[in-house]
């Protein structure tokens, strides 16, 4: 068994990191507040202008003309991860580096072996895992995070679609955390470009295609200037989710910090307790022993 000092010294050591953790979750939960403010408010923007290009998008006679649109033999790739600058966030970081694990040796193999699937990083966490598997990091943008506004990801937006429209790339994918809620992650992948062009199912509601629209200038030139500002919204929203689902995650993962480090607390002053009666005991035994060979 440890000595008192020693027990006593762990149980300092403990309820210092409790303090720390717990201060942590506090600044976590007043950031996940705003994050969760901003990705909620952009949500139904995003996706109405989704719904709005994609229903343009599909009445038009050649879709594929758009240079966004067109559907190229995916021969270079570039995979956009997003992860976080800081660690302490649970299982946040690993389960997104995973799935990019997964899209790579599942659907770009055969690129990854002549060397052409390329990442581009938003997070330092993400470029640490990267690297330490030796997979080709072609840039990085890290601080986004530091102030994140639409203003601040539009040039890394523009930079990645003039890359597209250049074809230095032939597909580009996004993968990122999406925010629930403050307990649960969801870790997503989608295709950012070329843009994904689907027939609008058939459901009771009626769709913008059930309605008959007069397009001034034109249906083609409307697409034309909608096209970049959706890629831009997209993009964006997907750091919005990421940043959420980021705070989310490490409010969580320290409020449980928080709780084992209580728990472990009692465990270890149950301990000393036991131990300290114990060594009393002892001094007891020994002063009467000794009483007891005075005596004899």
């Amino acid at each position: 068994m440890a000595s008192l000092k020693e027990i006593r010294t762990r149980i300092s050591s403990v309820k210092t990191t409790r303090q720390v953790t717990s201060a942590m979750k506090m600044v976590s939960a007043a950031k996940l507040k705003k994050a969760q403010d901003a990705i909620l408010q952009i949500r139904p923007y995003a996706d109405k202008l989704h719904e709005i290009l994609s229903s343009l998008s599909a009445s038009l006679e050649n879709p594929g003309d758009y240079v966004f649109t067109q559907d190229r033999s995916p021969d270079k790739v570039l995979l956009i991860l997003i992860s976080s600058n800081r660690g302490l966030c649970g299982a946040f970081n690993s389960s997104i580096a995973k799935m990019a694990m997964d899209v790579v040796m599942n659907n770009y193999e055969k690129q990854l072996k002549f060397g052409n699937v390329e990442f581009l990083v938003i997070g330092k966490q993400g470029e640490k895992y990267l690297k330490s598997n030796k997979l080709t990091v072609a840039g990085h943008a890290n601080e986004l995070f530091d102030n994140l506004t639409f203003e601040t990801i539009n040039n890394v937006a523009e930079n990645v679609m003039d890359d597209f429209a250049n074809k230095k790339y032939d597909r580009v994918e996004i993968i990122y955390n999406q925010f629930k809620n403050a307990a649960v992650q969801i870790a997503s992948h989608e295709q950012f470009l070329p843009i994904e062009i689907k027939e609008e199912k058939q459901t009771g509601k009626k769709s913008l295609l059930n309605y008959n629209f007069i397009y001034e200038p034109s249906k083609e030139y409307i697409v034309q200037e909608l096209i970049p500002r959706s890629l831009k919204i997209q993009f964006y929203k997907a750091l919005l989710d990421s940043n959420a689902a980021e705070h989310g995650a490490r409010m969580t993962a320290m409020h449980k910090a928080t709780d084992n480090a209580t728990e472990l607390i009692k465990d270890l002053t149950l301990t000393f307790n036991k131990a300290r009666q114990a060594a009393i005991t002892n001094e007891i035994l020994e002063v009467t022993n000794g009483a007891e060979a005075l005596n004899g």
